[in-house]
């Protein structure tokens, strides 16, 4: 019965249902279908995990739904040089959908410019994974994290400009 009920959530063994979109059990026993790719990035999330926040190179985005209680923290790391993310991880507390929106995000950063990331849109991921009206504010919380994560970041690098600019000021000051 348990391996019988695990399917059910997972979307397995349902051969009447299209290969696009699964039926979960949710609430009392009522399914509610997923794409496919909602149900992927759920039982195999890309990119779980956490940077050093401390680190300078690491922007890090904590936002949250007061309404659903899900829970997201992004995280990109930065080359200095070219300015471009080369990797991120999230650690998300929600449903399916809020960790599908997560894993699929930290995908589409890698290799892109931040100027390029911010304009990632919830409209498209939820396109991207098909999410139903109610799961709307799943990829609404991915966006709002990516922009956390950059605006974390550019915070960070203008600290430590500000404090390279100033050290040689202080040392000619003290000369």
């Amino acid at each position: 019965m348990m391996r019988q009920a695990s399917k059910m959530i997972l979307g397995q063994g349902l051969p009447s249902l299209p290969t696009r979109t699964r039926a979960v059990v949710v609430g009392a026993g009522k399914p509610r279908m997923y794409h496919e790719r909602v149900v992927d990035h759920y039982s195999n999330p890309r990119n779980v995990g956490s940077f050093d926040k401390k680190d300078p190179n690491v922007g890090t985005g904590l936002v949250g739904a007061p309404a659903c209680g899900d829970v997201m923290k992004l995280q990109i790391r930065v080359d200095d040089e070219s300015g471009k993310i080369v990797d991120a991880c999230f650690k998300t507390f929600g449903c399916g959908s809020a960790i599908a929106s997560s894993s699929v995000v930290t995908e589409w950063v890698k290799g892109k410019q931040m100027e390029e990331v911010l304009s990632i849109k919830n409209t498209e991921i939820a396109k991207h994974l098909s999410l139903p009206p109610v799961k709307l504010h799943c990829s609404m919380l991915a966006e709002d994290a990516i922009k956390a994560a950059v605006k974390d970041y550019e915070t960070k690098r203008a600290k430590s400009n500000s404090i390279e600019e100033a050290a040689p000021v202080k040392k000619a000051a003290d000369a």
